[in-house]
Protein backbone atom coordinates (compact mmCIF):
# COMPACT_ATOMS: atom_id res chain seq x y z
CA UNK A 1 0.00 0.00 0.00
CA UNK A 2 1.49 3.38 -0.97
CA UNK A 3 2.35 5.71 1.92
CA UNK A 4 -0.28 8.27 0.92
CA UNK A 5 -3.05 5.63 1.23
CA UNK A 6 -2.06 4.38 4.67
CA UNK A 7 -4.29 5.55 7.49
CA UNK A 8 -2.67 7.96 9.92
CA UNK A 9 -1.86 6.71 13.39
CA UNK A 10 -2.71 9.23 16.08
CA UNK A 11 -1.68 8.68 19.68
CA UNK A 12 -3.15 10.73 22.47
CA UNK A 13 -2.50 10.75 26.19
CA UNK A 14 -5.71 10.40 28.16
CA UNK A 15 -5.68 12.40 31.37
CA UNK A 16 -9.42 12.73 32.07
CA UNK A 17 -10.01 10.92 35.40
CA UNK A 18 -13.47 9.79 34.30
CA UNK A 19 -12.11 8.19 31.11
CA UNK A 20 -9.29 6.54 33.05
CA UNK A 21 -11.77 5.12 35.57
CA UNK A 22 -13.93 3.74 32.73
CA UNK A 23 -10.88 2.15 31.07
CA UNK A 24 -9.76 0.58 34.35
CA UNK A 25 -13.25 -0.88 34.93
CA UNK A 26 -13.27 -2.31 31.40
CA UNK A 27 -9.84 -3.88 31.95
CA UNK A 28 -11.01 -5.43 35.24
CA UNK A 29 -14.02 -7.00 33.45
CA UNK A 30 -11.72 -8.28 30.71
CA UNK A 31 -9.34 -9.76 33.30
CA UNK A 32 -12.23 -11.59 35.02
CA UNK A 33 -13.46 -12.97 31.67
CA UNK A 34 -9.92 -13.98 30.66
CA UNK A 35 -9.36 -15.76 34.00
CA UNK A 36 -12.65 -17.63 33.56
CA UNK A 37 -11.63 -18.63 30.03
CA UNK A 38 -8.21 -19.85 31.21
CA UNK A 39 -9.85 -21.94 33.93
CA UNK A 40 -12.13 -23.62 31.35
CA UNK A 41 -9.80 -23.99 28.35
CA UNK A 42 -9.77 -27.82 28.22
CA UNK A 43 -13.55 -28.17 28.15
CA UNK A 44 -14.04 -25.19 25.81
CA UNK A 45 -11.51 -26.48 23.28
CA UNK A 46 -12.87 -30.03 23.40
CA UNK A 47 -16.48 -28.92 22.88
CA UNK A 48 -16.23 -25.86 20.62
CA UNK A 49 -13.86 -26.87 17.79
CA UNK A 50 -14.52 -24.82 14.64
CA UNK A 51 -16.56 -22.21 16.52
CA UNK A 52 -16.12 -18.57 17.37
CA UNK A 53 -16.53 -17.96 21.05
CA UNK A 54 -17.20 -14.83 23.05
CA UNK A 55 -16.67 -14.68 26.79
CA UNK A 56 -18.80 -12.16 28.68
CA UNK A 57 -20.05 -12.15 32.23
CA UNK A 58 -17.67 -15.06 32.85
CA UNK A 59 -19.84 -17.17 30.55
CA UNK A 60 -19.25 -18.80 27.16
CA UNK A 61 -21.19 -17.93 24.01
CA UNK A 62 -20.40 -19.95 20.88
CA UNK A 63 -21.51 -19.43 17.29
CA UNK A 64 -20.37 -19.93 13.71
CA UNK A 65 -19.27 -16.32 13.25
CA UNK A 66 -17.73 -13.69 15.51
CA UNK A 67 -20.70 -11.40 14.87
CA UNK A 68 -23.15 -14.05 16.08
CA UNK A 69 -21.08 -14.87 19.17
CA UNK A 70 -20.83 -11.18 20.09
CA UNK A 71 -24.58 -10.73 19.58
CA UNK A 72 -25.34 -13.60 21.96
CA UNK A 73 -22.95 -12.27 24.60
CA UNK A 74 -24.17 -8.70 24.25
CA UNK A 75 -27.80 -9.76 24.59
CA UNK A 76 -27.00 -11.55 27.85
CA UNK A 77 -24.51 -9.00 29.23
CA UNK A 78 -24.95 -5.64 27.50
CA UNK A 79 -22.94 -3.83 30.19
CA UNK A 80 -19.89 -6.12 29.93
CA UNK A 81 -17.40 -4.22 27.80
CA UNK A 82 -14.65 -6.60 28.91
CA UNK A 83 -15.83 -9.37 26.59
CA UNK A 84 -13.54 -10.89 24.01
CA UNK A 85 -13.84 -13.11 20.95
CA UNK A 86 -11.68 -16.08 20.02
CA UNK A 87 -11.79 -18.71 17.27
CA UNK A 88 -11.25 -22.33 18.28
CA UNK A 89 -9.49 -24.09 15.38
CA UNK A 90 -11.36 -27.09 13.98
CA UNK A 91 -8.34 -29.37 14.28
CA UNK A 92 -5.84 -29.71 17.07
CA UNK A 93 -2.44 -29.10 15.50
CA UNK A 94 0.93 -27.89 16.67
CA UNK A 95 1.32 -24.18 16.02
CA UNK A 96 4.62 -22.35 15.91
CA UNK A 97 4.58 -18.65 16.61
CA UNK A 98 7.60 -16.52 15.73
CA UNK A 99 8.18 -12.92 16.59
Amino acid sequence: MPAQQRPAVIMEEVTDPEEITKAQAQRERFDRNWAWFQAHVPEIYSQQRGKCICIAGEELFAADTPKEAIALATAAYPEDEGRFVHYIPREKVIRIYAY
